[in-house]
């Protein structure tokens, strides 16, 4: 169950909202935030919060790949796979995080810190090959500055 306070706020967001639908990726990545990812439990209780069914939550929960309906590492590590960052050496760079962690693409460490996804596109073409770690987006990432900026974290 989240808090009254976090239950509050939300019920202010939904409300401010032109529709209850329009509200819910913020509702969804509360809940999120709440419990590390969307549990089955998260998804009745948005659906509860918003008006919807929980199929309606769970359809757009699958929709957005930042909502994670599964559980992940305390930090989760987007590679861009879009055109461009593939075509500057994304699956390069990729690859070469799962030999850092010892993971495949989709797994998580097996002490919990790590999550390594590709994901579809991070918006920052321009800077390509770009990473995600949290909310924070690393772009022209290369096989060395990635276990400059990954390392650290293992520490």
């Amino acid at each position: 169950m989240i808090t009254t306070e976090l239950k509050n706020e939300l019920q202010t967001r939904i409300a401010s909202a032109i529709t209850n639908r329009e509200a819910a990726v913020d509702v969804m990545k509360a809940f999120q935030a709440h419990y590390g990812w969307l549990t089955d439990e998260a998804v009745v209780e948005a659906a509860g919060l918003l008006g919807l069914s929980p199929l309606q939550v769970e359809e757009l929960a699958t929709f957005y790949e930042m909502i994670y309906r599964r559980p992940v590492g305390q930090q989760v590590i987007h590679v861009c796979d879009s055109i461009s960052c593939w075509a500057m050496g994304g699956e390069t760079l990729l690859g070469h995080l799962s030999g850092v962690l010892g993971i495949k693409p989709g797994e998580t460490t097996p002490d919990g810190l790590f999550t390594l996804l590709p994901c579809c596109c991070l918006g920052n073409c321009g800077e390509a090959p770009t990473l995600m770690i949290g909310d924070t987006i690393c772009g022209r990432v290369t096989v060395e500055n990635a276990s400059k900026i990954v390392t650290p974290l293992l520490f």
